[in-house]
Order: C-alpha cells, then structure tokens, then sequence
C-alpha cells in the first residue's frame, strides 16, 4: 500500500444547534463548524494503517463553501501528511450526488490511491450515500459500515454488524470502506504536532482546475422542510408525606404511561 485517500466534510457541531421554539426550525446561522466524527473515525483508522504499514502517504480531501482551515489543519495535526480542499461557494447548495461526483473527480486528479476511506455518515445530513456513490462513480469495489479494518498485502478486511452477526469482507485494493464510530477512538494531537502541521502543505482547487460542469452541481434532491420533534412536558408533578409513598405514586404513573412494565 502506497497512499491512503480521506474524505473529510466540515460539518455543523449539531450539539451547538437551537431550535427557534415557535416554528420548530433549527437555527443555523452562526452555528460552529468542526470535523465531522465519522470522518475523523476514519482518519484515525487511516493513521493506524499508516503506522503499522510504514512508507504510506496519507491524504485528505475536503469539498466545502467556507474556509476549512481549522480542520484541514487538524487533520494534518493527527498525522494527514497533506491536505487538499475545493473551496467554493457555488458547492454550498449541492446534495450527495454532486458532491459524490467532486469527489470523483478529485480522487482521480490525486491518482496513485490504493485506500479510500470515509465515514459512514456525516453528522448534519446523515444520509449515508456519499461514500457508496463515490466508489460506484470510480467503479471500486467497497465495504460500508466497518467496525474493525485491517490491511493485508493488497487485501483490506473489513468487520461490520449485520442485525444479530459480525460479517467479515475482504476485498483486493484499491478499494473504498466507509467506517462506523465503534471503530476507534481518535486521537488528540500534542502540542508538537500542531507545530509539525503549520509546516504540511495544503492544496487549494477551484471547481475550474477539475473541469466541473456546473450542471453537475445542481442538487437531485428537495428537501421540503426540516424541523425539530415537538417536546411537551406533561407537567405532572408527584408529592406524598414520605419518600416511599412518592416513590408508589412514581412508579404507578409510569406504568400508566407505558414507560416501564408491571
């Protein structure tokens, strides 16, 4: 294995989002932007590879409308030997199949993979489909939802949950896997490896250097209307002269409610 590839998206920190209490609306204006987690599960698992291995160039690719400095400079902090970025805002309204394609396109002007590696999912859409379409459009063979991954000569074995049983995937490279966050626990960049990131490239593509077709960019997908659940407190309030008479009175509404059986 000679270069591993790692998709990262700048995702909304949905922990940080509010919801506009009258019509239901997430409130996105403002809201602060980080790594998706998927993804940094994935070039966790990357740099693991990398450092068992030995000799593997480790890359990471980010499409995004705004600046993704901070965690293009955090990757590159992990252990990311080089980053590049499409940074451009005409990207901002595209869905999985443009963005799908971009990548494409990227991944092919970078050559030389023989890993591909992205999160299952990203933390704001969540739609799981940006992985798959990326390996079909480079007619890769891939494994989705991995839990654990291994490097094997040029095999990759992937583990992943299958209802009630583990299944076992080997594929020949190159090859794309999509990764869960059962698969690791990324690590936290020290001190000493900022400083060593600030000295790592970063390379800058407009849509023009990949020769995007803007019909390419307009989105497949309509999204009518997104908002929060309703949440309504009952307001049901329990008192009694003693703890243990509160206690009753809790445990028969709740099994009135149908939260926890008889």
């Amino acid at each position: 294995m000679k270069r591993i590839i790692v998709c990262l998206k700048q995702a909304v920190d949905v922990s940080q989002l509010k919801v506009d209490p009258n019509t239901r609306q997430l409130i996105t204006a403002g809201a602060p932007k980080k790594m998706s987690d998927f993804d940094k599960n994935a070039l966790e698992e990357a740099i693991r590879i990398k450092e068992k291995i030995g000799g593997v160039e480790l890359f990471t690719l980010t499409i995004s409308s705004e600046d993704p400095k901070a965690i293009l400079r955090e990757a590159l902090a992990m252990g990311a030997d080089k980053a590049y970025v499409i940074n451009d805002p005409s990207v901002q309204e595209m869905d999985t199949s443009g963005t799908s394609y971009v990548l494409a396109e990227a991944v092919k002007k970078i050559g030389g993979y023989d890993l591909i590696l992205c999160g299952e999912a990203s933390l704001d859409s969540f739609s799981g489909l940006v992985g798959p379409r990326l390996g079909e459009l480079l007619n890769l063979p891939q494994i989705t939802s991995v839990k654990k991954l291994a490097a094997e000569n040029d095999v990759i074995v992937g583990e992943r949950a299958v209802e009630d049983a583990n299944e076992t995937i080997k594929s020949k490279m190159p090859a794309l896997v999509t990764v869960t966050r059962e698969i690791n626990q990324p690590r936290i960049p020290s001190l000493m490896m900022i400083m060593k990131a600030s000295k790592k490239e970063i390379v800058p593509w407009s849509l023009a250097d990949l020769n995007i077709p803007k019909e390419k960019l307009s989105p497949k997908i309509q999204v009518i209307e997104a908002l929060a659940p309703k949440s309504e407190r009952k307001k049901i309030k329990i008192t009694g002269e003693t703890v243990q008479e509160i206690a009753e009175k809790l445990a028969k509404a709740l099994i009135q409610e149908g939260i926890i059986g008889r």
